[in-house]
C-alpha cells in the first residue's frame, strides 16, 4: 500500500511540512485553497469542525500531520479544539492512519525548571486547560488501540513567513523595514525559539519512525537558550544597524487587556515570560537529531522573508 500523507493546515508549520515533504505522495487540506500552494498539489477543502468534512478529507490518507491552528481566544480554543480532535481521532481511526499532532507547552502550566515531557499536566487558566484536554482524549486514543498517535511539541516559533508571533511581523518585520522593533515579552528573559524549518524536520522524522515513537510526546530540539533582545540583534547587526527596541511592560498587560482582547489573551500566559522558559529536548535528540538551526541562521533567514 503507498503511502499517502495528509497535512490539515496550512499556516507556517504547515507550509514547512509540505516543503520537507515535497517529494512524497501528500495533499493539504484547510476550509480553503492556500493561494500559495502549488498547483500540482492536491488540496481537499475542510473543516476540522465537521466531522463529515474531516472524514471525507482522511479518506485514503496512511498519515496525518495536523498543523491546525484556532484564533487566539481562550472561548474558541476551550470550545473548537477538543471538537477538532475528537472528529480527526475518529476518522483516523476508521482510515487506521497514523497521526503527528504539532503541538505546543501550555499544558504544562507554569514551571521552575526545563519543561520534560514527562512533566504532570496542569488545568492551569483557559488555553491551557485545552491543550490539556485534547492531549487527554489522544492519549485515551491511542491507549485503547484505536490511534497510532504522536504529539511533536514546540515553544514560541519564529521563522520565514511567520508574521503572528512575538518575533514575527513587528518584530524582524520591523527591522527588515528600517523600524523600531516592537515586544510586548521581556527582551532579556531567556526563552527558547523553536525554527518553524526544524519543526518541519521534526515532524518529518516521526512520520519517519515506528510505531514504538508514537503514543508519546516529543519536543523539539531549539539552538541554545538566549533573550528575544539577542535574537533580534543578530538581524539588525546583519544590516549593519543598531538595534532600535519598544516594549510594552508585562504589569500592563492586564490594564490594555480591557481595551484590546488579544493583551487580554496574551495575560494568563504571563508564566512564560516573567521567568526563564526552557525546553528539554533531550528525548528528541537522543532518538532522532539534535542540531537545531543556531540563531545566526535562522535569524537572518527570517528577516530576508520580511524584506
Amino acid at each position: 500500500m503507498s503511502e499517502t500523507i495528509l497535512v490539515i493546515g496550512y499556516g507556517p508549520v504547515g507550509k514547512a511540512t509540505v516543503s520537507a515533504l515535497k517529494d512524497r505522495n501528500i495533499r493539504v487540506a484547510q476550509r480553503h485553497r492556500p493561494k500559495d500552494l502549488a498547483a500540482h498539489i492536491p488540496f481537499v477543502a475542510c473543516d476540522v469542525l465537521d466531522g463529515g468534512s474531516v472524514h471525507e478529507a482522511v479518506r485514503g490518507a496512511t498519515q496525518i500531520v495536523i498543523a491546525v491552528g484556532f484564533a487566539y481566544e481562550g472561548k474558541t480554543w476551550r470550545e473548537a479544539w477538543p471538537k477538532a480532535m475528537a472528529h480527526i481521532l475518529d476518522a483516523a481511526a476508521d482510515q487506521q492512519a497514523r497521526v503527528v499532532f504539532v503541538d505546543n507547552l501550555y499544558m504544562y502550566g507554569p514551571q521552575t525548571h526545563p519543561l520534560r515531557e514527562d512533566m504532570p499536566m496542569q488545568d492551569y487558566g483557559t488555553k491551557p486547560a485545552a491543550r490539556a484536554e485534547i492531549t487527554r482524549q489522544w492519549q485515551a486514543a491511542h491507549q485503547s488501540g484505536r490511534v497510532k498517535f504522536a504529539a511533536l511539541r514546540a515553544p514560541d516559533f519564529y521563522g520565514p513567513g511567520v508574521a503572528n508571533s512575538h518575533l514575527g511581523q513587528l518584530a524582524f518585520g520591523n527591522i527588515a523595514k528600517g523600524k523600531s522593533a516592537m515586544l510586548i515579552i521581556d527582551p532579556d528573559q531567556r526563552h527558547d525559539f523553536a525554527f518553524v524549518p526544524d519543526i518541519a524536520r521534526g515532524v518529518v522524522s516521526l512520520l519517519d519512525a515506528p510505531d514504538d515513537a508514537f503514543g508519546q510526546a516529543w519536543h523539539i530540539p531549539c539552538a541554545p537558550i538566549t533573550t528575544p533582545r539577542v535574537i533580534l540583534d543578530i538581524a539588525a547587526t546583519h544590516l549593519g544597524k543598531k538595534l532600535r527596541l519598544n516594549t510594552i511592560p508585562m504589569w500592563l498587560l492586564p490594564l490594555m487587556g480591557f481595551f484590546m482582547p488579544m493583551m487580554k489573551e496574551m495575560t494568563e500566559m504571563h508564566f512564560q515570560w516573567d521567568r526563564t522558559y526552557q525546553v528539554d529536548s533531550s528525548k528528541f535528540a537522543k532518538r532522532f537529531w539534535a542540531n537545531a538551526t543556531p540563531f545566526e541562521i535562522g535569524a537572518i533567514e527570517t528577516l530576508k522573508s520580511f524584506s
